[in-house]
């Protein structure tokens, strides 16, 4: 475990950890011992009070004794808080074959050279003025053909998704505090997650988050994995620490839709499964003919959950001239999750049970995906060819250049 976690710069916590799982089992029979002096004490001043002897000595060791205790069970507590709270914020062990720094795997597509970016392109069916007087800053009033555009990405990726074993939902928004914890998010991102303190409710920045807590504190069976669920949903996030960045357009903003891909998988076939939920990534940006790439992440870029984590990039012409963002990722977190949700599954054996597997993909984030369409398919006189098979989901097949 050392090893695996100085890869993630984090070795020094497992020496933090076994130095205060020491002492809690120095402090543990010091306790015992000591409360059972306690007793004996007890035994002996009821003894002495029977007798009508003087109980004077064995009530002053009581007290000292019992002043011994209290001293050792607040230690104790502060020991199995701080185990607590540094066992909490432990990251995932990295998959073996996690990249130590981003790197690219695969190329797909001719990237466009040069273009017109998204805000020109979209002109008043993007307003961003209005956004910001109602909300604030990194808000967006989609309008017009934008809306038949997202509504046509979302039925065509759900269908898509079906297809393949998927079952879609709508969960909640809103989520509890554990369900935070359950998929690390807490303690790992606070400064990026929007609470609402009287209720003690968050508002999710995924749907990754209540989609993993369908099976929490659950016992599957084994034939009833994999479980695979297609979640859309409006998300939320406050983007802490990106002022300045990604201002222009509806890139990087504090809420958007999302139709994200979880699946409760076998242990024996969360990698398989993490390659499976990718090529599903790829297809969807091969179908919508927008070029992308690859990249295997950086294990210091990693969140605390994943043991490994792929994201696509799409090439976006019009973004500073032309350069790859990325616009999905799918992440395997092996059992780091299912721990601390406590999801489980029996073996067809049936004895005891095991953790299951837990895996997450953007299948579409909506507004991204939206600037890669809309800057791919860029005509010489501004408009936008939408890509057919959108068509039937009421997609417009064009919109019309802006003034």
């Amino acid at each position: 475990m050392r090893a695996a976690l100085a890869r993630r710069n984090a070795a020094e916590a497992v020496d933090e950890l076994l130095s205060l799982d020491e002492r809690r089992r120095e402090l543990l029979p010091e306790l015992e011992g000591l409360r059972a002096q306690r007793n004996e004490a007890s035994d002996a001043i009821g003894q002495a009070k029977r007798s009508g002897e003087e109980a004077g000595d064995a009530i002053a060791q009581m007290r000292e004794v019992g002043s011994q205790i209290k001293a050792l069970e607040t230690e104790l507590g502060e020991v199995e808080a701080a185990i607590d709270t540094k066992t909490a914020s432990l990251p995932n062990l990295p998959d073996p074959t996690a990249s130590d720094e981003d790197e690219v795997v695969k190329e797909w597509g001719k990237p466009r050279e040069g273009g017109r970016d998204h805000v020109d392109l979209l002109g008043g069916r993007l307003d961003m003025e209005a956004g910001a007087r109602v909300s604030g800053s990194r808000f967006v009033y989609m309008k017009g053909d934008l809306v038949f555009l997202e509504f046509a990405l979302v039925r065509w990726a759900l269908e898509l998704l079906s297809g393949k074993g998927f079952t879609p939902v709508v969960p909640p928004v809103l989520v509890r505090e554990e369900a935070l914890y359950g998929t690390g998010f807490l303690p790992d991102t606070e400064q990026q997650i929007y609470s609402v303190p009287e209720d003690g409710l968050y508002l999710a920045g995924t749907s990754e988050v209540p989609l993993s807590y369908l099976h929490a504190g659950q016992i599957l069976d084994e034939q009833q994995l994999p479980l695979r669920y297609a979640g859309f949903s409006t998300c939320f996030r406050r983007e802490a620490g990106a002022a300045g960045k990604d201002t222009r357009g509806m890139f990087r903003v504090h809420q958007f839709d999302k139709v994200e891909m979880f699946t409760f998988v076998h242990p024996s076939e969360s990698q398989a499964e993490h390659e499976r939920l990718l090529a599903i990534e790829e297809e969807i940006f091969q179908t919508l003919e927008v070029p992308y790439r690859v990249v295997n992440i950086g294990v210091a870029e990693l969140g605390n959950s994943a043991a490994k984590k792929y994201d696509v990039e799409a090439w976006l012409p019009g973004d500073a001239g032309g350069r790859y963002r990325e616009v999905t990722s799918c992440s395997n977190t092996t059992d780091y999750q299912a721990r601390r949700l406590d999801a489980r599954y029996r073996p067809a054996d049936g004895k005891g049970t095991e953790h299951v597997h837990t895996l997450n993909g953007t299948a579409i984030a909506v507004g991204r995906t939206i600037i890669a369409i809309v800057e791919t398919h860029q005509q010489d006189d501004g408009s936008v060819a939408i890509p057919k098979v959108l068509h039937r989901y009421g997609a417009p097949p064009l919109i019309d250049a802006t003034v």
